[in-house]
């Protein structure tokens, strides 16, 4: 039986940039998902919450957190557990208001997140920054921030 190559048809060139972007995310998201979990047992939905922790001097309030990633509160919240769990992350009760609890890193979280981000950049070497030179880059941080400004009717 012949092979057929499924195709999206006669895009724009708008149209193409999206699921070019679409794509990207997609496969670049599954190739690290697929390397922390085999190397560290750490699904990306972890590591984003550990990237943003490990990024602060400061315990930060889940809501926050939940705030800055792409996961929902109730995500936030179950990562949370999953990772206190394991012994990366702390909840400590606010020195401002005693009923919330803030969260943060331990130190064997920090060493793990240390390791799993070099997976994540070994990871991302040959799909990523091989093919891509500075001037791409500078180009797709240009798109980024355009991209997250908010709209003139959001403001």
């Amino acid at each position: 039986m012949a092979r057929t190559d499924l195709t999206l048809g006669q895009l724009s060139t708008r149209d193409h940039a999206f699921y070019g972007l679409v794509w990207a995310g997609t496969t670049l998201t599954g190739l690290v998902d697929r390397a922390l979990v085999r190397a560290h047992d750490l699904p990306l939905s972890w590591f984003e919450v550990m990237l943003w922790l490990n990024a602060q001097s400061e315990p930060v309030a889940a809501s926050e957190l939940g705030a800055r990633t792409l996961l929902s509160r109730s995500q936030v919240s179950r990562v949370a557990d999953a990772l206190q769990a394991r012994g990366y992350l702390a909840r400590i009760p606010s020195p401002t208001d005693a009923r919330s609890i803030r969260i943060a890193l331990t130190s064997e979280g920090r060493q793990a997140f240390a390791e799993a981000d070099a997976t994540r950049r070994a990871a991302l070497a040959e799909a990523f920054d091989d093919r891509l030179d500075d001037a791409d880059i500078a180009a797709l941080e240009r798109v980024w921030a355009k991209l997250k400004q908010p709209r003139a009717d959001q403001a």
